[in-house]
């Protein structure tokens, strides 16, 4: 068995609130967007700051938090869309910046709305199969690099990070089923064009849009209503379980509008249905672990309480499984 032994999180100084933006986007317009998708305020990370500099403080705190000694780390797990670079691994930078061991293996996973959720599922793999005793795994991403200083997506993302221990015990029981799927043809709707090897050797207009994220939001927000449902009945129908028998469900924090959509579709109740995106937007990979650990922290989460968390995304991807706290 895999459980989750710790876990904290950890997002930048800097604090953009939604009345900074009128001057950009105007104040109507951005009064209206931010109403609809539930974000009053997004942590941003300075111009040097990178993912692995979120990842590090994001450790670092849990390591404090829960008076966890590095030395027992024999596995790290780094899930970013924004790494320090193409090549090495970010993965192997943070076993060096964290002073973990080098019998110490590492990993980086490309992913990013589902990424927590594949995460826990590879980790709790590697713990159960006895490739590892004490997994570290990371989320992390700096997405505010990659928008344009006009996108009305600076109303929705943040940075942040995340980090979390899986090992052999721990307060919360990590179920052996997941559900994962993926969708690569839809990859065009939210992607960073001029950002790897594809037009690596284009010649590069600073004005380009393509140097920037894109997202269609129709097709994302189509894609999330088709997907996610059967998503939630094949979890459940893993485990055994009804709608009933889940004492909380906490998805990927898209956004609030798509995210009570997707919870009227599913025909989940209010009461067992966790938002958590007011203080802090659209993380990315790190949105479910820090939505986890403020209900951890509000009593929302209690010993004994069955979540339900679901991931979706770019790729396109998602994933979902069951914890047991």
């Amino acid at each position: 068995m895999a459980y989750i032994k710790a876990l904290s999180y950890y997002l930048p100084d800097k604090v953009s609130s939604t009345s900074d933006l009128y001057d950009l986007l105007g104040k109507e317009y951005v009064d209206k967007v931010a109403k609809q998708v539930g974000v009053g305020f997004r942590h941003i990370s300075s111009k040097n700051q990178t993912s692995s500099d979120l990842a590090v403080c994001a450790a670092e705190k849990m390591f404090e938090e829960y008076k966890i000694e590095r030395e027992i780390i024999d596995y790290v797990i780094f899930c970013t869309q924004t790494p320090d670079y193409l090549m090495p691994s970010t993965s192997c930078i943070l076993q060096d910046r964290l002073k973990l061991s080098h019998n110490c293996g590492t990993t980086g996973i490309d992913l990013g709305c589902s990424g927590f959720v594949y995460g826990l599922a590879i980790a709790q793999s590697f713990v159960k199969a006895g490739l590892a005793k004490n997994v570290l795994f990371l989320t992390a991403d700096t997405i505010s690099k990659v928008l344009s200083e006009t996108s009305e997506s600076r109303l929705l993302f943040g940075d942040g990070a995340a980090a979390c221990l899986i090992s052999d015990e721990g307060f919360c029981k990590i179920g052996s089923e997941f559900v994962l799927g993926s969708d690569g043809s839809g990859y065009k709707d939210l992607i960073l064009e001029n950002s790897g090897m594809r037009n690596y050797y284009a010649e590069k207009d600073p004005d380009d849009p393509k140097n920037y994220m894109y997202m269609n939001g129709e097709n994302i927000f189509n894609f999330t209503a088709k997907t996610v449902p059967p998503l939630v009945d094949s979890t459940l129908e893993k485990y055994g379980f009804t709608k009933e028998d889940v004492d909380l469900f906490v998805f990927h924090q898209a956004n609030k509008f798509m995210l009570n959509t997707v919870r009227k579709v599913c025909g989940i109740s209010k009461d067992k249905f966790y938002i958590d995106l007011e203080n802090y937007g659209n993380t990315t990979s790190s949105t479910i672990p820090i939505a986890l650990k403020d209900a951890m922290d509000k009593q929302i989460i209690k010993p004994g309480s069955k979540v339900m968390i679901a991931g979706f995304g770019i790729g396109l991807s998602w994933a979902g499984g069951i914890l047991k706290f």
